[in-house]
């Protein structure tokens, strides 16, 4: 596969691993930086705010940390991509649940009905300042899950380390998704054609 990026460099500010997977098929190289910052203490009534500003807090906390100074002066620019995602059942903003018990809750809900994740992709350019985003909005639809398959995805521990609680591309998960209206790789936290938009408009 071809590298893109013999233009430019890109940073990924993420530690997801679909995320990763997903800009390296896209055939970008890149490095990780990942954003520490207090998610809960950020807050906006609609998903697609509340997802384009966990975006730029993440970027800001990772520009604190970069010498921004010398990637000015680079010859080849420095593209720093952020991103985030929550998911939207009747109505409510979900995001990683608390504990196994609210996995169980949020998972069960989802069961013969449907929720929604809404993920945004923020690409910021270090040498010149140019930063622009999007969001994109996903629904999931499933059949009932059993809950024998919500246990076993409790137990294995993931679920609780993801926005909506539940990992659709899981094995377990598969065969109760009766219909996905959107892109996987949005679903999965990276939003393949939006990305690619951004980072040409960064460039």
């Amino acid at each position: 596969m071809e590298d893109k990026t013999s233009q430019f460099k890109i940073i990924l500010g993420s530690s997801s691993l679909p995320r990763r997977k997903i800009l390296t098929e896209m055939g970008y190289e890149f490095t990780l930086m990942s954003a520490d910052i207090d998610e809960k203490g950020i807050r906006k009534e609609k998903p697609e705010e509340l997802v384009m500003a966990l975006a730029e807090a993440k970027a800001d906390a990772i520009l604190q940390r970069l010498p921004v100074s010398d990637y000015v002066k680079e010859a080849e620019p420095t593209l720093l991509i952020t991103s985030d995602q929550v998911v939207v059942y009747e109505g409510v903003i979900r995001e990683k649940p608390a504990n196994e018990e609210e996995a169980h809750q949020f998972i069960k809900g989802y069961s013969g009905g449907h929720a929604a994740t809404v993920g945004s992709v923020l690409v910021t350019n270090l040498k010149t300042g140019f930063r622009k985003g999007e969001w994109d909005r996903v629904e999931i639809h499933f059949h009932e899950i059993p809950d024998e398959v919500i246990e076993k995805l409790i137990e294995e521990g993931n679920v609780l380390h993801v926005a909506r609680g539940l990992l659709i591309e899981h094995p377990l998960i598969k065969p109760y998704i009766k219909q996905v209206v959107g892109t996987i790789d949005s679903v999965m936290g990276l939003p393949k054609a939006p990305t690619e938009k951004l980072i040409k408009e960064a460039v």
